[in-house]
């Protein structure tokens, strides 16, 4: 049964995986012969605040072009938004949901889904605080995995809409694309954020940057492994690495190892060689037909698509067929 909180006026419905599901996951990613982690582990409260930075650095375009893309066309997305509930997947910090609140004053009821609690019912607080009409509830949970929305009674016999900015579908493999749109269609239409091909120019310093605020974020994660998993990943042997793939459309990121070492996790233990990559994340580029294809092929039809004058990202209203 989901746990509910009473006191914050956030009402809380607590789906996230338990730590025994965190484990076994993490032991399965270091034990295949490529050594992955599932992206959605990057974001602890921790990661979630260098992400948060992340999005404010000159060379991370996504975040204010996209924000810009909504600003310029605020009242068109509002309208598709008509009276549902918004559901916002992988709410972060809630920036970008603003502007559609301040457009969409006919929304009342919003809904956070995030991995990270404590960063989730710290944003719906705040959202609510702002927003005086505005009913929200944090559910934390796992949005690549079917949304229990059955199991939040405020949700039954209310239309609901979801929301999907930045380029966390570019986490995703084309494949698993499909898979999770046909997940998420128990929402009705979506609202997503795509991220568009460009040159690595532009693409490897975004996930790359000169402060080294990325390399942090994906450091961060050997940290709460570290912590929760009682670990001893010495960060100090390990560096961050972000390659464009043009032949595949995707920024790899990945972890390397520095050396020969063995890392110890509980009883485990994990051989790593000098130069060996733990995979993070891959973040697809699509373009725009390339996207919409994809949707095609979930079910969904392409209502409308906004793109900034650059054409460097793209926001596209899908709804089902």
């Amino acid at each position: 049964m989901p746990s509910q909180t009473k006191p914050s006026p956030v009402k809380l419905y607590d789906f996230h995986p338990p730590i025994e599901d965190f484990r076994s996951a993490v032991l399965r990613g270091l034990s295949l012969p490529q050594k992955m982690l599932s992206p959605q582990f990057l974001y602890d409260k921790r990661g979630s605040e260098l992400f948060d930075a992340i999005c404010q650095l000159p060379e991370y375009y996504l975040t204010r072009t996209e924000m810009q893309i909504l600003q310029d066309n605020a009242g068109e997305v509002a309208a598709a938004l008509d009276h549902s509930a918004l559901v916002e997947l992988g709410s972060g910090s809630s920036q970008k949901i603003r502007i559609l609140l301040k457009a969409a004053l006919q929304v009342t009821t919003y809904v956070g889904v995030d991995i990270s609690r404590q960063h989730l019912q710290e944003a719906c607080a705040a959202l609510m605080a702002d927003f005086e009409r505005l009913d929200a509830i944090a559910v934390c949970a796992d949005y690549t995995q079917p949304l229990p929305i059955a199991a939040i009674p405020e949700l039954q016999n209310h239309p609901t809409i979801g929301f999907f900015p930045g380029s966390s579908i570019g986490n995703l493999e084309p494949a698993e694309v499909i898979s999770f749109l046909k997940t998420v269609a128990v929402l009705g239409d979506l609202i997503v954020g795509v991220d568009l091909k460009k040159s690595p120019i532009i693409l490897e310093p975004a996930y790359d940057d000169a402060q080294g605020v990325s390399a942090a974020f994906a450091l961060n994660v050997l940290t709460r492994i570290n912590r929760e998993l009682e670990a001893d990943f010495d960060l100090s042997q390990f560096e961050y690495r972000a390659h464009y793939n043009e032949a595949q459309g995707r920024i790899e990121m990945a972890i390397a190892s520095l050396c020969d070492q063995t890392v110890h996790l509980s009883d485990a233990e994990i051989p790593f060689c000098k130069g060996e990559t733990l995979r993070t994340e891959h973040s697809y580029k699509y373009t725009i037909d390339e996207f919409q294809l994809l949707a095609m092929e979930a079910g969904f039809h392409p209502v409308q698509v906004w793109v900034d004058k650059q054409q460097l990202f793209s926001l596209h209203h899908l709804r089902q067929m």
